[in-house]
């Protein structure tokens, strides 16, 4: 028998490990002498175990005089069942946490340890009954039975995997997903549990508790193909058809080969726009989809989600078996079905189920389609063209590209698809972050189009309701050009909508300083910016009339008198700005229209309403009770 006599010498810390700081602090406590080991049975390999491979071996703890005080072993008391840790994230004694990494697979060996090298250790992490003898010197039989790499699944150490054969890819199963597995399983203490299915491949549906939750997790961080070893415990052992019963069962070992499985995409996350991949693509997921705008090629088969699943279009029946061909990003097909499609791999085939509001109630609508209709499109994605990249190009050639995808910005904003008009113009402000212009002239005509793109930006919010990005927009015109007339309209129009009247009020007036042919534009902004202003303040009169005649208890009734007028108001027609204002929107031809003002909401207007009519009647600050 092979005895270490200087535990000085051999036990100092490992310096490859890379052990948490408390364990580090522990280390520094050893002290020579504290901990023997002796090889009792040599071990196979070179190989010794390390930080965050999991160990699984054998314990019996003895006293100096051989008697047995505790053991995994069932010869001696135990329940048969061998102890699994991982190393570095596991809770440990000190003399295994320093002991064990010194062994080989299949050794047995005897760590002699002081109280202090084991439970007997200030604030020792792991607990032990009040009968252990923690304060006397004890002798630990280790069996190393195996140790291997292993991916922490959870934190708790509840699930952990481990590969046996090794599959790279990007994509693992996620809910809905349907998996095709090969499962064998075994308790802790080796011996096999049965399960509902013997030998054959197991089909499941990602998420829908049809197997264990732990086993569930593990294949959820597998590849196609990939074989692993998912250790689970019994918190995570969910009650499944897999396994007829869980109770009593400490944990099991699942050998899984993962053979296959169909991607299924719940891509608005409601449960209404489902992908459904019925033929894989050519490269991975999600890496060579067309995610970004591309000139896209399909083939498609349109149908109603009906009983019949009744076909509607077939593009290699109806359109002489010649593809579809579309560029994403312009609104040239329903919004589901542009979705899904960037969501595929080239030569992939997937059957969308598609809800009527992202089909054809925004959509032109095929004469053979209800309105309403729920319908379902197998698509298949022949290939794609990604939008040519700025690298390399002069700054004609870019500025060109440029016009071009401003020409489609427009168009979209001109059919009233603002969200998507919005994304084409910011992205070329993306791309402009990139481009350096060469000389004045250069320079100049970069500038203008920037400002003409942050315009259209600031039209696109405005028409979407959110004047408070259409400022902020205008801003960033207005702090390189502080004297822009058309930003300062632009943004005066934003400040009219939110109520906010005194700085719309002065953006208005600006301009007629700046520049006297905006004149006429600028006295029709501010015409409308009165009658705005008087109606939500005539609203305000109204809605807040008797507030300071009221005792404090009546306050909440304040107004529910005139709640007829106040219908009457709301429903009332908005004066129209003369016509002089569409002039100019119309100045530059690269700008889209300015939209019609957003229909302020009730209470904003009224709150704005409320806050001025407070201040004409001195009275700035007002408390509800």
């Amino acid at each position: 028998m092979a005895v270490v006599k200087d535990a000085e010498q051999d036990y100092k810390p490992n310096k490859k490990k890379s052990p948490s700081d408390e364990d580090d602090k522990r280390r520094k406590k050893m002290v020579p002498g504290g901990l023997m080991k002796a090889v009792i049975r040599p071990g196979g390999g070179d190989a010794m175990p390390s930080d965050g491979d999991q160990v699984i071996y054998h314990c019996t703890i003895r006293t100096l005089d051989g008697v047995v005080v505790q053991s995994t072993r069932s010869e001696f008391g135990g329940k048969g069942t061998p102890i699994r840790q991982v190393l570095g994230k596991s809770k440990m004694i000190l003399g295994l946490l320093e002991g064990i990494p010194t062994m080989l697979k299949g050794e047995v060996a005897v760590l002699k340890m002081k109280p202090e090298l084991h439970y007997g250790e200030d604030a020792c992490p792991v607990s032990v009954s009040d009968s252990f003898p923690k304060d006397a010197e004890l002798n630990f039989e280790i069996e190393l039975i195996e140790f291997s790499k292993v991916k922490v699944v959870t934190e708790d150490l509840g699930i952990l995997k481990k590969v046996i054969n090794e599959v790279q890819s990007w994509e693992n199963p996620r809910d809905l997903y349907e998996v095709k597995v090969r499962v064998s399983a075994k308790l802790g203490d080796g011996k096999p549990l049965q399960l509902a299915t013997i030998g054959e491949p197991i089909m499941f549906t990602f998420g829908k508790s049809e197997v264990p939750k732990g086993l569930e997790m593990g294949i959820g961080t597998m590849s196609r193909g990939e074989k692993a070893v998912v250790y689970v415990t019994s918190q995570y052992l969910s009650q499944s058809p897999l396994i007829s019963s869980v109770e009593g069962i400490e944990e099991v070992h699942f050998e899984v080969e993962l053979i296959h499985f169909i991607q299924v995409r719940d891509v608005l996350g409601d449960g209404r726009l489902i992908k459904r991949r019925i033929r894989d693509g050519k490269g991975e997921f999600p890496m060579d989809c067309p995610l970004q705008d591309s000139r896209l090629r399909v083939h498609y088969k349109g149908m109603l989600n009906n009983e019949e699943k009744t076909v509607f279009y077939d593009t290699r029946v109806d359109n002489h078996g010649q593809p579809l061909e579309f560029s994403s990003g312009e609104g040239l097909v329903p919004e589901g079905f542009e979705m899904c499609v960037r969501l595929m791999l080239p030569e992939e085939i997937s059957l969308v189920t598609c809800p009527p509001d992202y089909a054809y109630d925004k959509f032109t609508r095929p004469a053979n389609v209800p309105e309403g209709a729920h319908v379902q499109w197998e698509i298949e994605l022949l290939g794609f063209e990604m939008e040519k990249d700025w690298t390399g190009m002069n700054f004609r050639a870019i500025m060109d590209d440029v016009e071009k995808t401003k020409g489609t910005g427009n168009r979209l904003f001109k059919e009233g698809k603002y969200a998507l008009a919005k994304t084409k113009y910011e992205k070329v402000l993306r791309e402009f972050n990139h481009v350096n212009p060469q000389d004045d002239e250069e320079g100049k005509e970069f500038a203008n189009t920037r400002n003409l793109l942050n315009l259209n930006v600031a039209a696109c919010y405005l028409k979407l309701g959110d004047c408070r990005k259409s400022i902020e927009t205008c801003n960033k015109v207005l702090d390189a050009n502080p004297v822009h007339v058309k930003a300062l309209y632009r943004r005066g129009m934003a400040y009219m909508e939110v109520g906010d009247f005194d700085e719309a009020r002065a953006d208005f007036n600006k301009m007629m300083t700046i520049d006297k042919s905006s004149e006429a534009n600028a006295k029709a902004a501010l015409l409308k910016l009165k009658q705005t202003q008087q109606e939500v303040e005539k609203k305000a009169r109204r809605q807040f009339k008797g507030l300071f005649d009221k005792k404090p208890g009546e306050i909440s009734e304040a107004g529910l008198d005139n709640k007829v007028n106040e219908d009457r108001i709301d429903g009332a027609q908005e004066p129209l700005i003369p016509s002089q204002e569409k002039e100019v929107e119309d100045e530059e031809e690269d700008e889209p229209p300015a939209p019609a003002p957003v229909r302020m909401g009730s209470f904003s207007r009224l709150w704005s309403g409320g806050v001025n009519l407070f201040k004409s009647l001195g009275v700035n600050r007002c408390s509800i009770l």
